[in-house]
């Protein structure tokens, strides 16, 4: 029975390989200097498109805007957003714009260490040096908020933060941001807010096993979003079977009221309030556009 001794021995000296090697592979590209002047109020814009502002604050505990700590509570675990204000001890007051586009644009940290998906870094990964200092600009006027975040409660193996290497490896994707020649400039403005800024695959996307998006489900709906609730198809086909327009989609995006008069309820009643709401009525139009014309 030696062999079988030899073999486990072999299997368990190969594993721990595995993980070492796996722990010690960087990831991620070097960023370069940004030394772009950025435009805070354009910057304030692309944070209220991008999210930042529902996802970071927790409003129903009365915390400061961008605070962080508002639970996401998922199958994997609960998730708690950082603090973004600038306070240097337990916010991004220490860090250098690099610092700040290394996990704006890939998901890393200043550490290298990779964060998770609930943070919904792969949709801005095309974002521009100009977007980066803009966002930068705008986030150095947030005032600091002395509040440390929550650890995550995250159950074992998914608390191993290593592990999501490997995720990266298997499902991490750019988003298709790139404008079309044959389209109009309101269509690919469209395109690239809701394949950008605005991730709304991240909710309307069914997800697999590992939490990652099914490509070939993209904008199919999600019965199964972080604390129980669900979004439904936005494809295209199903839009306009159940009889919206772009004047409604963008209405509704303005105001969360829907052609029928009912109002979005749940997270989708978050993103209006504290992000779609504030944009111009170009942009939402554009987004109405792109949703009700493209190949979902």
């Amino acid at each position: 029975m030696r062999w079988w001794r030899w073999i486990i021995g072999a299997g368990v000296v190969g594993g721990i390989g595995v993980v070492a090697a796996t722990i010690a592979w960087p990831i991620g590209a070097p960023v370069s200097d940004l030394t772009l002047q950025g435009d805070a109020q354009r910057g304030s814009y692309l944070a209220r498109a991008s999210g930042c502002i529902a996802c970071h604050t927790n409003f129903e505990a009365g915390g400061a805007p961008l605070a962080g700590g508002a639970p996401l509570r998922t199958d994997f675990g609960t998730f708690y957003p950082p603090n973004l204000t600038t306070d240097v001890e337990f916010g991004i007051g220490g860090w250098t714009v690099e610092e700040f586009a290394l996990p704006v644009r890939q998901g890393i940290s200043p550490d290298g260490d990779p964060y998770y998906p609930t943070f919904t870094y792969p949709f801005y990964a095309n974002y521009t040096d100009q977007d980066i200092a803009d966002l930068w600009a705008a986030f150095q006027t947030v005032p600091a908020v002395n509040v440390p975040t929550p650890s995550h409660e995250v159950p074992f193996p998914f608390d191993q933060r290593w592990g999501m290497k490997l995720w990266r490896a298997a499902f991490l994707t750019k988003p298709d941001t790139a404008p079309e020649a044959d389209r109009s400039d309101a269509w690919n403005r469209g395109k690239l807010l809701v394949n950008g800024a605005a991730h709304c695959a991240a909710c309307h996307t069914t997800r697999n096993f590992a939490g990652a998006r099914i490509v070939s489900k993209r904008f199919s709906g999600n019965d199964a979003l972080p604390g129980g609730g669900k979004a439904p198809s936005i494809r295209t086909r199903d839009l306009v079977s159940e009889g919206w327009t772009t004047d409604d989609m963008a209405y509704a995006l303005r105001s969360g009221i829907t052609p029928s008069g009912d109002v979005f309820g749940g997270s989708m009643a978050e993103v209006v309030r504290y992000g779609t709401g504030f944009l111009s009525d170009a942009d939402l139009n554009a987004m109405a556009t792109y949703l009700l014309d493209n190949k979902s």
